[in-house]
């Protein structure tokens, strides 16, 4: 039987959600934007491949758009409103619903623990609008989230850390390959909606 991946039940399990804060004494703040549309298909989520860059951590990775906290924001909220409109060109406060916010996570690179943690905040497009990467973005895509909850997508990618290989989970889709704290925040998300 497959898991009821409604936007009512999204909807539900969001609204009823308390998410987790880690605190950190020292540290920085970053959030995200999980954009999820629902069709024919099920729901989707919007995923970009991040640009090489230098001085990115995750260059190259495939993400969910955001980015670290600035002193304009004035909350969280907000610095995933503006990294989604400076990276995919995407302005949600029109095109897109506030469901929920995930539980945030530690910051992982290059197998170390960051001083930061990622808030992942959860919106359902209402209205359809051109993605239009900026300079962070190489490209974007549509990731089908019940193929992924049904195991379709599984895969694992080998990471090296130094001399040892370490395997861990992933989704693999048209040649794109999600890993990471991408993948634990959607997992976490498949998880408190199943």
């Amino acid at each position: 039987m497959s898991p009821d991946l409604s936007l009512a039940r999204f909807e539900a399990r969001l609204a009823a959600h308390r998410p987790a804060r880690p605190t950190l004494v020292a540290g920085r703040r970053a959030a995200v934007a999980a954009l999820l549309r629902f069709g024919p298909g099920g729901p989707e989520v919007l995923l970009m491949k991040r640009a090489e860059r230098d001085d990115d951590r995750w260059s190259g990775h495939v993400s969910l758009p955001g980015g670290r906290a600035e002193a304009d924001d004035a909350d969280l909220l907000s610095t995933a409103l503006r990294e989604t409109r400076e990276e995919l060109g995407l302005d949600l406060g029109r095109a897109a619903r506030l469901l929920g916010e995930l539980d945030a996570v530690r910051a992982v690179a290059r197998g170390k623990i960051l001083p930061m943690t990622i808030t992942p905040f959860v919106f359902c497009q209402i209205e359809d609008h051109p993605v239009v990467p900026g300079a962070e973005a190489e490209s974007w895509f549509w990731l089908p989230l019940g193929r992924a909850a049904a195991g379709a997508l599984d895969g694992t990618h080998e990471l090296r850390l130094g001399p040892v290989p370490v395997k861990l989970p992933c989704w693999r889709h048209e040649g794109y390959l999600v890993w990471g704290l991408t993948y634990q925040m959607l997992r976490g998300l498949l998880d408190l909606v199943r």
